[in-house]
């Protein structure tokens, strides 16, 4: 069976990360994403990354994140003659993504209100850190100002170490699988009514939404969130606990967890001390649980407690590094990651991640490697009508 967009062409004119991932889900998905990239520099994530060669060669580990499977054509929309060849790719087009500042589309004669005159079923997505109005529209946005603007950052870490950033750009995660969500919804719209139309997606708007608990327990309890490091605030023993050799996440958020958990450990009498014995009462005496727990715990490996607990029903887990996660079998077992041998560019073999689900009549899957810089210009030209003279010309014009 066909992917899920199988048929869906979409522009990806977004740069470095919500933009660029918010593409990368639907090329995942079957859709066929042409990257629209600014002629000998591209998108910056190219420039990207923690290997410099492959920084200087524009094929930066950044970008090889979130591009794979996508075409990339070269445009300088500021000529006259690259804007004519992105109206020829509209018409064309089921989506456009973009990510610039509010405003910038639009001075360039691109906006919504524009292309929609060479495609009325358009669904346009402008993706930024504040939204297209308000007063903070124009603001610039980075993923670490978004994090603090929204609160993450206050509720990171404990009343020692914080507020802390989380130690990957969640605010730009978050963005780009919201604009990947409501392209999806509009799409399913479009495909009802004909109708396309323009999302306004705002990193900080997505970003508060995932909050969730913390913003509702402030709107609704009347509780000021506060950053309570790695212990779960509304149940307890719940949180991170040292172990012989590591750390270990553990979860006993329910009455019979904590009496499980306790009876696994050998610690029984701790059912029966008042200071213990509600869940109200072990929040309030949270320290001196958790230093009954870890005594116990140092028995034994984080390993070992790890399945020990799940065997008894109690969420249990290690505290991994990235390389460790990636080694899981279960993480082999679900195929979640995808080789590619020799990569152009990259003169090596790399792996990328799929999408976070799999899904009946075809699993979201990478198509290609991600694209060296205007690798498939000429192709994407041909296709919309150009002639080979007519190529030369933007060429030699700069327009390509």
């Amino acid at each position: 069976m066909s992917q899920a967009l199988s048929g869906i062409r979409v522009l990806d004119l977004s740069n470095v990360l919500a933009g660029p991932l918010c593409a990368y889900e639907l090329a995942l998905l079957g859709a066929e994403v042409i990257k629209v990239e600014v002629p000998k520099t591209g998108d910056l994530a190219r420039q990207l990354g923690a290997d410099p060669d492959l920084n200087a060669r524009h094929m930066g580990a950044s970008f090889l994140a979130q591009n794979g499977g996508k075409k990339s054509i070269t445009l300088n929309l500021k000529s006259e003659a690259g804007k004519e060849v992105l109206r020829r790719l509209v018409r064309t087009a089921d989506v456009l993504v973009e990510n610039f500042r509010p405003g910038v589309m639009d001075r360039l004669g691109l906006g919504y209100r524009e292309l929609r005159e060479f495609n009325q079923s358009l669904v346009y997505c402008a993706i930024s850190g504040f939204g297209q109005n308000g007063p903070m529209k124009d603001a610039p946005a980075y993923d670490q100002i978004i994090q603090g603007l929204s609160g993450m950052m206050s509720v990171t870490g404990n009343e020692d170490s914080g507020p802390l950033r989380a130690g990957y750009p969640v605010a730009d995660t978050i963005g780009g699988l919201t604009a990947a969500f409501a392209i999806a919804a509009a799409l399913l719209r479009r495909e009802r009514t004909g109708k396309g139309g323009i999302i306004d997606v705002a990193m900080l708007d997505s970003a508060i939404v995932s909050l969730g608990w913390v913003v509702s327990n402030h709107l609704i309890a009347g509780v000021t969130p506060r950053a309570v490091g790695n212990d779960n605030f509304t149940a307890a023993p719940s949180g991170t606990f040292r172990t012989q050799d590591g750390l270990l996440n553990i979860a006993a958020n329910k009455q019979e967890q904590f009496e499980a958990l306790v009876q696994a450990v050998g610690r029984e009498d701790l059912m029966a001390d008042a200071r213990f014995a509600g869940r109200e009462c072990r929040k309030r005496n949270r320290a001196e649980l958790t230093r009954e727990l870890e005594t116990a715990l140092a028995e034994k490996s984080a390993a070992e407690w790890e399945a020990a607990l799940n065997r008894v029903g109690v969420p249990a887990g290690r505290v991994l590094t990235v390389p460790e996660a990636l080694e899981l079998a279960q993480i082999k077992q679900r195929e979640f990651l995808q080789a590619f041998d020799n990569v152009p560019g990259v003169d090596r073999g790399i792996t990328l991640v799929r999408c976070g689900f799999k899904l009946s009549g075809g699993d979201p899957a990478v198509s290609a490697p991600p694209p060296q810089l205007g690798e498939h210009t000429v192709e994407i030209l041909h296709a919309i009508g150009y002639s080979n003279a007519e190529i030369g010309r933007l060429q030699q014009a700069g327009a390509v």
